[in-house]
């Protein structure tokens, strides 16, 4: 089950931010950084931990302030609709680089320099996958559970199924390992298409949701033996300067 402190009966589920990515309530736009001439140009450190671009934000603040469950709502629908918000903007970004990530250039699903996930079939056997074919399985699944009403309710007098919570943290994983391999594997197409202030502003939120509802397990974003890689390293940043919580 979810930690929360407020419960109440659930009401009609609504998207609480707009489509294109969070915000941080306390703070006003930020000025898009400067950049390189070449957003693929040698760096000793990848793209995405360097100035300005790991700072680069929609809006400054910390992102505890947006995920917190609101009053009078029903925390189940509050993770059911903000995960469903996180997928469909995940899912909009991806497409937008999706023909740079084929099975030549991507040929593991890698979320860092040693970090590489592989795909587990229901019968537990597991498989390593070019990301592409990945990342089509995890957006075809999550896509196939939002669609079956006993999973992902849509009717207020609907209960949600005692496995939700366990489903939720497997769609909060998956998520979280197509993030990572944008970040490690794309990121100089992000920055070509000046959306990195979006697309860091939608992790951060994420982060911040699934710390806040226990459904982050920060060993996805660690390689081995445990030492921060890829976007772990994105993570200690943002908590150092304080836009995440420990």
């Amino acid at each position: 089950m979810f930690s929360s402190r407020n419960r109440a009966p659930r009401q009609q589920r609504r998207s609480p931010t707009p489509s294109g990515g969070a915000a941080a309530s306390n703070g006003g736009h930020s000025n898009p950084p400067s950049r390189p001439s070449s957003p693929s140009a040698p760096t000793s450190k990848p793209l995405y931990l360097c100035s300005p671009f790991a700072d680069a934000a929609l809006v400054k603040g910390n992102f505890k302030t947006i995920v917190v469950l609101p009053k009078y709502t029903d925390i189940m629908e509050w993770v059911a609709v903000n995960m469903f918000d996180f997928y469909t903007n995940l899912n909009e970004f991806y497409g937008v680089i999706a023909e740079t990530c084929t099975k030549d250039t991507c040929p593991t699903m890698s979320g860092g320099p040693s970090l590489n996930y592989v795909w587990t079939h229901q019968g537990g056997a597991k498989t390593s996958l070019p990301a592409p074919t990945y990342i089509d399985y995890v957006m075809s699944s999550i896509q196939n559970l939002i669609d079956d009403e006993n999973i992902f309710p849509t009717k207020s007098n609907t209960p949600f199924h005692p496995s939700f919570p366990a489903t939720i943290r497997t769609v909060y994983r998956q998520l979280l390992r197509v993030f990572a391999h944008l970040y490690h594997a794309h990121y100089p197409q992000i920055l070509h298409l000046r959306f990195e202030p979006h697309f860091n502003s939608l992790f951060a939120h994420f982060l911040a949701f699934g710390r806040e509802y226990e459904l982050l397990d920060t060993r996805d974003i660690k390689g081995e033996p445990n030492a921060a890689v890829g976007v772990g390293l994105l993570w200690e940043r943002w908590k150092e300067k304080g836009i995440l919580e420990g």
